[in-house]
């Protein structure tokens, strides 16, 4: 675990060097942004000034105690860079996000960003996408029209449980995990969920992310997108 924390850490110390004075920031949720945002929460100390927009109640709660200046997503046309970890991730920079359950404003903070850094450790890089079920926000009253849809689909959808109540995200919607296995084509298994009524989002970042930062037990590794011709 140690040695996971330590990958965590040096990821979010490589991508909080993009930083700049001014900047409008996506501030992501889960263990890696965790470090991240700490990080930054020492560049204000020290002088820093930003904005930022959180992705989560968990990480407004962090930001703030940090004395992070914080807006809504709905004050800002677009963010300058957003630090964000992954689930699973490909070599195209293909993403399975959303398993902490913040899976709508991460999405959203995405769509808006101009440069999207993720972090994470060295067990989030796979060779196909899947192995991670894919979070599926969904309407409460739907909940298991969708999951019918996916299990008719060819996958297996499981509605995601807090104790005995179904679970809950930041929005107050509900959660299906969609297992299609390892795939050949995200693309295609975006399409669909994201044609399904009562799907809000689905957690393939397909084509968001510019840049992944790795840490490993030897420092980080970066990945970024082949430039085309």
């Amino acid at each position: 675990m140690d040695d996971i924390k330590n990958e965590k850490q040096a990821a979010a110390q490589e991508a909080v060097k993009l930083v700049e004075d001014g900047m409008v920031l996506g501030l992501g949720t889960g263990s890696t942004a965790y470090f991240a945002i700490a990080e930054i929460g020492e560049m204000v100390k020290n002088g820093l000034s930003v904005t930022a927009v959180p992705t989560s109640s968990r990480t407004e709660e962090q930001a703030r105690s940090l004395g992070i200046h914080l807006v809504s997503i709905d004050d800002v046309d677009e963010i300058d860079l957003t630090i964000d970890g992954t689930d699973e991730f490909d070599l195209d920079l293909n993403l399975i996000k959303g398993g902490g359950g913040a899976l709508l404003k991460e999405k959203m903070v995405a769509r808006i960003t101009n440069r999207q850094i993720i972090i994470g450790d060295a067990s989030k890089l796979v060779d196909k996408l899947g192995a991670f079920k894919i979070p599926v926000e969904v309407l409460p009253f739907t909940v298991h029209y969708v999951k019918r849809m996916i299990d008719g689909a060819g996958g297996t959808g499981h509605i995601r449980m807090n104790g005995g109540d179904f679970y809950l995200t930041d929005e107050k919607n509900y959660i299906v995990d969609a297992d299609f296995g390892l795939m050949d084509d995200p693309y295609s298994v975006s399409d669909f969920l994201n044609d399904v009524e009562g799907v809000v989002c689905n957690g393939l970042f397909l084509d968001m992310a510019e840049l992944v930062i790795i840490g490993t037990s030897d420092g980080v590794e970066v990945y970024e997108l082949e430039e085309e011709g």
